[in-house]
């Protein structure tokens, strides 16, 4: 219940001071006084009334037991104080002045105070006021903790890492996702065949057929109209296992040779009458030489992937006009061209010699592309990867046991088939334009040529001697 008297009024000291009152404090406002050896006594016949004082039995002497006051005549509420009982005086420290507190200050029984020993420490923060103790310097042999770096200097090495991740696995992804856009066909011919030997062989057919072209593309590219599917170019890419030079053989489509079942003939009559399978078969019985992997390119895809690699440079020797070859037309010596125009410098016979400047310039285109396919700017720049591998995904076909690694490792071996690198060569000829049942057609010199072959067998191709004009 709250007291509705002024709190401030001297009168109350003794109530917060915890100490008995004066007589002369012992008066209330109307001028009455109390006996100070008055007990409390409940009157239960007046509701109004909270508390009543009547003296105590025997009128025995004055006690030092507070009596609260009557309550007040209005009839408010009056905050009772309860006597102090016998034996419990106020402390020293309430005597001489201390601290006051609200309902006095008393020292602890005699028993249960804990000795200065015994004493726990106070568990409580330092008074305000009171000085805490100097911080000791550090002696000398210990270091600091270091500091903390600050996170926010590092934002640019950690976005580097990131875009350095997202670039490898884009240089991953892209070759991964073009190798499962290539087709397949079964190269693989049934029967005996030559056992293996050192070094990768690779063969590498151009075919000429004209069935996946448009009309308009058979214009642009100066193919013609001829029905079939027949072999543009055959390259023989040897990758030794030693320390040797790439090579690369071309035989030339007319040559005159024994094809498995089906008598002698032109070579790239095989493809014709038995597609891959056939003319793998054939090419290893004539040679000698294992086939390893079957690569072919058609001629839309040749031609994009010339343009996806932002064209080539070839430097043909003599200057050439053959309409045969899309109405090919181009000056002596070296110059940029696109993809159009390679495909149809590859492909013209406007020479004296015919087939074997053709296989020339084909060897050239090749090794051209392939320089350039490697090139840093395909690697860079990311429209360009993505574009040659995509173009030359769309222009393979590959014999189904050709893997991942094995068409990466054909890819980098074009790509050092320039220079000193490699070795370009012609199968050995004796006759160029040797009357025979097929028509005219190329004699090798069986000789030479089963030397040749001998020598890549053995995956020695440094010591092979050669001329790209194969006379």
């Amino acid at each position: 219940m709250a007291d509705k008297q002024n709190p401030n009024d001297p009168k109350y000291d003794w109530l917060y001071s915890g100490r008995s009152p004066q007589p002369d404090e012992r008066r209330r406002e109307g001028g009455e006084s109390v006996d100070p050896e008055a007990t409390q006594r409940s009157t239960p016949g007046d509701p109004e009334a909270t508390q009543q004082w009547t003296p105590a039995p025997g009128g025995g002497p004055e006690t030092d037991h507070e009596a609260p006051e009557s309550p007040p005549a209005d009839g408010g509420e009056h905050t009772p104080v309860l006597p102090v009982p016998p034996g419990r005086q106020p402390s020293p420290a309430a005597q001489q002045g201390g601290p006051p507190s609200f309902g006095g200050t008393y020292e602890a029984p005699a028993g249960a105070r804990p000795s200065q020993q015994q004493r726990p420490q106070p568990r409580f923060a330092t008074p305000a006021g009171s000085q805490s103790p100097p911080r000791q310097p550090p002696t000398k042999g210990t270091t600091p903790p270091p500091r903390r770096p600050k996170r926010h200097r590092n934002w640019w090495w950690r976005v580097l890492v990131v875009l350095i991740l997202v670039w490898v696995i884009f240089l991953v992804a892209v070759p991964i996702w073009a190798f499962s856009q290539v087709t397949n066909v079964d190269a693989e011919p049934p029967g005996t065949r030559p056992e293996d030997t050192p070094g990768t062989t690779y063969l590498l057919i151009g075919s000429d057929s004209r069935a996946d072209l448009t009309r308009q593309q058979r214009g642009d590219l100066g193919t013609g109209n001829a029905a079939g599917q027949r072999t543009d170019t055959i390259i023989v890419l040897h990758v030794p296992s030693g320390p040797g030079p790439n090579l690369l053989l071309s035989l030339p489509r007319d040559s005159y040779v024994d094809i498995p079942g089906k008598g002698k003939n032109k070579i790239n009559a095989a493809y014709a009458f038995g597609g891959p399978e056939l003319l793998v078969a054939t090419i290893e019985q004539n040679t000698g030489l294992r086939i390893d992997d079957y690569i072919e390119v058609g001629f839309a895809g040749f031609v994009d992937v010339i343009d996806a690699v932002g064209g080539i440079q070839v430097c043909p020797k003599t200057p050439i006009n053959d309409p045969k070859a899309g109405n090919l037309k181009m000056k002596k010596g070296c110059q940029d061209v696109g993809g159009n125009t390679a495909l149809q410098y590859s492909r013209s016979r406007a020479f004296g010699n015919g087939d074997i400047t053709r296989a020339l310039h084909q060897r050239e285109v090749i090794a051209s592309v392939g320089q350039q396919a490697a090139s840093w700017q395909t690697v860079v720049l990311p429209w360009r990867y993505f574009e040659v591998n995509k173009a030359g995904a769309e222009s393979l076909r590959m014999g189904e046991e050709v893997g991942p690694l094995d068409l990466a490792r054909f890819a980098w071996a074009m790509a050092h088939s320039s220079g000193e690198d490699a070795k370009r060569c012609v199968v050995p000829i004796d006759s160029l334009g040797a009357s025979t049942p097929a028509g005219s057609a190329v004699l090798w010199d069986e000789q030479r040529a089963q030397e040749l072959f001998a020598q890549i067998a053995d995956d020695d191709t440094a010591s092979i001697e050669c001329t790209e004009a194969g006379q």
